[in-house]
């Protein structure tokens, strides 16, 4: 039996369709967003514009300031670091504890990663990426762990557009994923932890030594 479709209303589509230009790359850190702009685009009313770039600012991929229109916030290299900084003892835990075990949906999330048409905007990756790291850190079973690491999302998110300059033939991006999904199924813990802090090992997008970009 198959379920009833939930009718998408005008603030979710254009939400969506914010949420991907951001992820995408196709709105720049610091460009303002104004209202009046968007709903003549789209052929909205302002008030569901006012909506969805809320529901945006709420996931943190929007700041929005007083007298000012929503933009999308600059993230730095430095802020970058200091996120996988957080980031990596996070993920070592969950190496720890899922060191041995698939997790049938972080597989599945390489599966659809994989499965991209080479034509789909960076907003796909992006969010097969996070769900793969994801499914992870759930698999762990720690509901605070959980809400450590989604605490870090939007910066992360944000922080994955720069890597679509990095990443432009997408298989390598899946292999490195399939590597690291594989070494932490076969274990042993130390081997799987090595993996998880070599896949998070560098720099986000600028490579200090050289100025240009680098993987995370």
């Amino acid at each position: 039996m198959t379920s009833p479709l939930r009718p998408v209303s005008a603030v979710d589509a254009l939400a969506g369709e914010l949420r991907r230009r951001v992820l995408s790359g196709e709105v720049a850190p610091g460009t303002p967003l104004p209202e009046q702009e968007i709903a003549a685009t789209y052929g909205v009313a302002r008030p569901t514009v006012r909506e969805a770039l809320a529901t945006l600012v709420h996931e943190g991929l929007l700041r929005r300031e007083r007298n000012r229109s929503a933009y999308v916030p600059e993230v730095t290299p430095a802020d970058l670091d200091d996120l996988m900084y957080v980031r990596r003892p996070l993920e070592d835990l969950m190496a720890t504890a899922v060191a041995g075990r698939r997790v049938p949906e972080a597989d599945a999330a390489l599966a659809r990663l994989e499965a991209l048409p080479a034509e789909a905007p960076w907003s796909d990756t992006v969010a097969e990426h996070m769900a793969l790291h994801g499914a992870l850190i759930v698999a762990v079973g720690s509901p605070r762990l959980e809400r450590l690491y989604g605490a870090l999302a939007a910066e992360t998110r944000l922080g994955l557009v720069r890597l679509r300059e990095v990443y432009e033939d997408r298989e390598v991006l899946v292999r490195e994923h399939r590597e690291l999904l594989d070494t932490i199924a076969d274990g042993p813990v130390e081997a799987a932890r090595a993996a998880v802090a070599a896949h998070l090992g560098h720099t986000w997008g600028v490579d200090p030594a050289e100025g240009g970009p680098s993987r995370s």
